[in-house]
């Protein structure tokens, strides 16, 4: 049986992939505040990047990280990306690699591309090829 509840989500979720975000942010929120991880992730993005209202980085890094928290993958890698960026954060090569290495631990490629680069380019950690090298081949490359 569909709850109304059910229902709230789903709707939240399909605003949101329609890009009508103000009313995603409306349906999607209540859930975030419950502790929802994909609801929290998806009201980060929207508070980070300003769609259906103004950005606001405080919200943006609160939502990311309570999904992060709670072993979203997207998520973690998104709160890489903040703090390897200075998105939201002050930039913080070690919290970047911290956040990567949790996303790539669950499996997600992207943020073994992402530490691959970061070992290769020596840009937040002492260039390490080797290290480069081998989360290249474990991302497929």
């Amino acid at each position: 049986m569909t709850t109304d509840a059910d229902m709230n989500f789903t709707s939240g979720m399909a605003a949101f992939e329609a890009k009508e975000f103000a009313r995603a942010m409306q349906f999607l929120l209540p859930f975030a505040e419950k502790g929802d991880p994909d609801a929290q992730h998806r009201v980060a993005i929207m508070y980070q990047n300003g769609l259906g209202h103004a950005r606001n980085e405080a919200e943006a890094l609160r939502w990311m990280k309570a999904a992060a928290d709670q072993g979203h993958a997207v998520a973690q890698h998104g709160l890489g990306f903040m703090y390897m960026e200075g998105d939201c954060v002050e930039q913080d090569g070690a919290k970047a690699i911290e956040w990567f290495t949790r996303a790539a631990d669950q499996g997600l490629v992207g943020s073994l591309t992402t530490l691959a680069m970061i070992y290769d380019e020596g840009s937040l950690v002492p260039q390490d090829k080797e290290k480069a090298k081998e989360l290249y081949a474990k991302a497929g490359f």
